[in-house]
């Protein structure tokens, strides 16, 4: 019997105890050791494995002590672990530390006071989870006073806006050690303030929440921190001097967030899906942090998942089903002709030059056209692939990652499209169609694929799914697409459904060159004729039949 995979597991012991597979990241508690930073904020795409790193650390340093002031010891889940061979410098810090493990993304809420509330239950379930430190006699009465008063929610609310900063002073009044602050997914309420509109009451709870804890806090060991996006230092982490921030951009740590080739090649083969690789490594591969490519963790148990109940199974784009793609469709709908042309190279491949700016907020994002380039590549959204400097500016050489993150923006592109077209008045189209207003016609038709951003290199299926999705917003018709009448297939039947109204038939022709635009209208009209197109119409009782040759190049349609 194989490992089950651990979807949906995000806690390292739960993991550990299962049996499940797992990938071994616990080198990171070596490198964190060496490194020695004091606050170390780590911003990677989400479901790069974020909070299972941050469990995994609070497994291994954690003195744990349930309620009743009982130690419960887990290093038998460290068993056989990169760690335990790293020496005893290292392994002699399991277990010695009291840890803060603070979740930030139930914050995610539609107004600031659920908002608000909902990340102070989460402070206060932290605080039901030290209960026991009221068991000691070191603790003053008063202060475990203001703990019982904090646990019972009838504190003051800035009790809770520095509830972490004197949480960590019980925890070390009782073990006599300072305290690991882990926190993650911080920037996700921001996020969400920022789109429901409430960023600057939201950044004010988590700038207070993080300076007690993290820029004054005389009772901190070290602390984590884990978000997708680094917020600029002036609006969260004000004045503190201890930072380091650990970006996509650094080659430090590279390689615990995400899995590296060889780690997928050892998933693949442990579940005997060797000949996969390939395929893996087209759908889910290209990420490149540092100077380490690595593969979406998410996507890959995922695929390799699926795979394992049907070996036929094709691959699919997993992230898109778990990630916010705000920031993408953002982006297409705020496009101007230049960010549309940009779009579509990427889509067919192609790569663009942007500045990188690390140091943005969520209300800096319509500063300017390149702060939104920014956001896709900080979110996964592009990859780098070469940098320059230049005066004081960094510039990336970027592009789409792999075949998943090219279908999320064919399928948001698709979306936005849609809802366009429902909410543009196309009643003239309509008519212009039905009064052989071909001028009109193709006014309409290149005004909107203006509009639209493309990514099918101009083939002929793009215009035809293009133009059907404009012609089934006419009222009156039933709009046909390649359906089987005369001789051929005509590529759109347009009718009402009284045979006493008309019907309308057009063929689509595509050409390389502007100058054979012409042609192409008349080459469409006379296989009309020749295919007989028109006869399964008169059967049917229509006898005001009307026939369209369309012919586009690019953005340009001719209508004859």
């Amino acid at each position: 019997m194989k490992k089950a995979l651990p979807i949906g597991h995000e806690n390292y012991i739960e993991i550990i105890s299962k049996e499940l597979y797992y990938v071994d990241k616990t080198l990171l508690i070596k490198d964190i050791l060496d490194k020695n930073g004091k606050v170390n904020l780590f911003t990677r795409p989400r479901r790069f494995g974020k909070t299972l790193i941050l469990s995994m650390l609070r497994s291994f340093f954690e003195k744990d002590i349930d309620v009743k002031g009982n130690v419960r010891d887990n290093s038998s889940f460290f068993d056989g672990m990169k760690i335990m061979q790293a020496g005893e410098k290292y392994v002699s810090k399991l277990g010695q530390y009291p840890v803060i493990s603070l979740s930030l993304k139930s914050g995610k809420q539609p107004n600031f006071e659920m908002a608000h509330q909902s990340l102070i239950d989460e402070i206060v379930k932290e605080y039901e989870r030290h209960r026991y430190v009221l068991l000691g006699e070191t603790l003053l009465e008063s202060t475990k006073e203001k703990y019982r008063l904090i646990l019972e929610r009838k504190a003051e609310l800035t009790a809770y806006a520095k509830g972490l900063e004197f949480l960590s002073a019980c925890l070390r009044e009782y073990h006599g050690k300072n305290t690991i602050i882990l926190i993650d997914e911080y920037d996700v309420p921001l996020e969400n303030a920022h789109f429901a509109g409430f960023y600057d009451e939201m950044i004010g709870f988590i700038r207070s929440l993080f300076e007690s804890a993290l820029k004054t806090n005389d009772n901190l060991e070290f602390a984590v921190v884990t978000g997708c996006l680094r917020i600029s230092k002036e609006s969260i982490f004000t004045g503190l001097n201890n930072l380091e921030i650990i970006s996509i951009l650094n080659n430090d740590y590279a390689e615990y967030f995400g899995f590296t080739q060889s780690e997928v090649e050892d998933m693949l083969s442990y579940y005997e899906l060797n000949y996969k690789l390939e395929e893996a490594k087209d759908w889910y591969n290209g990420y490149i942090f540092g100077n380490t490519q690595v593969y979406n963790p998410w996507s890959m148990i995922n695929y390799v998942k699926t795979l394992c109940s049907d070996s036929k199974a094709f691959p699919k784009p997993y992230w898109s089903n778990t990630s916010s793609n705000s920031i993408v469709r953002e982006l297409i709908e705020a496009a101007d002709d230049n960010t549309k042309r940009e779009i579509e190279g990427l889509i067919a491949g192609e790569t663009i030059e942007k500045p990188v700016h690390e140091e943005i907020t969520y209300a800096d994002i319509h500063a300017t056209k390149d702060n939104l380039w920014n956001f896709l590549f900080f979110t996964g959204y592009l990859k780098a692939i070469d940098k320059r400097f230049e005066v004081d500016t960094t510039y990336l050489t970027m592009k789409i990652p792999n075949v998943e993150i090219r279908y999320i923006y064919r399928h948001t592109i698709l979306e936005w499209f849609e809802q366009k077209v429902k909410n543009t008045d196309l009643s003239e189209l309509c008519k212009a169609f039905q009064e052989k207003d071909c001028i009109k016609i193709e006014d309409i038709i290149t005004n909107q694929l203006v509009e639209t951003i493309s990514f099918y290199d101009y083939a002929e299926n793009y215009y035809h799914g293009f133009l059907c999705g404009l012609l089934k917003a006419c009222s009156g018709f039933v709009t046909l697409s390649n359906r089987e009448s005369g001789n051929g297939r005509p590529d759109i039947i347009m009718k009402t459904s009284s045979v006493r109204g008309m019907a309308i038939i057009i063929e689509l022709k595509v050409v390389k060159d502007f100058e054979e635009m012409e042609g192409g209208c008349l080459q469409a009209l006379e296989q009309i004729e020749v295919q007989q197109y028109e006869a399964a119409l008169y059967k049917e009782g229509y006898r005001k039949i009307l026939k369209y040759g369309i012919c586009f190049y690019r953005k340009e349609c001719m209508v004859r």
